[in-house]
């Protein structure tokens, strides 16, 4: 699956890197919470999120990951989106939840970031 398929699913508009639409992604994960996301995210990964601030660019910069999803319409300020284009990050909006985001990108073939159970680790607790 490539971004533009994502952004053909979700209705999404293209923020910026509109000239990076092909680039392959394999997964997803949703969250408001970075640490989250540092915890379970590999590369070609897109992150889901209404989380409109810094934190969530420099997420995408730590994990080197191609796409960030801003859901339920949520624009970032301009200084983000350069921080993005900077960065060479692909970002959308979803007028949807990130609930319907999820299921719609779900429905489309693209699965979610593995987990370290599903990769035969214990869990604790």
């Amino acid at each position: 699956m490539v971004i533009a398929d994502l952004v053909r699913l979700l209705d999404a508009q293209v923020l910026c890197g509109q000239d990076r639409l092909d680039t392959p992604v394999v997964s997803a994960c949703c969250s408001d919470l970075m640490s989250d996301v540092l915890a379970f995210v590999s590369e070609k990964t897109v992150l889901l999120t209404g989380l409109t601030n810094m934190h969530a660019v420099r997420t995408a910069e730590i994990l080197d990951l191609k796409c960030l999803i801003f859901a339920r319409g949520k624009v970032p300020g301009d200084d983000i989106l350069a921080r993005a284009d900077e960065l060479g990050l692909v970002v959308l909006c979803s007028r949807h939840t990130m609930f319907t985001s999820a299921g719609l990108l779900y429905a489309g073939g693209l699965r979610g970031a593995a987990l370290p159970e599903d990769e035969g680790a214990p869990r604790a607790g």
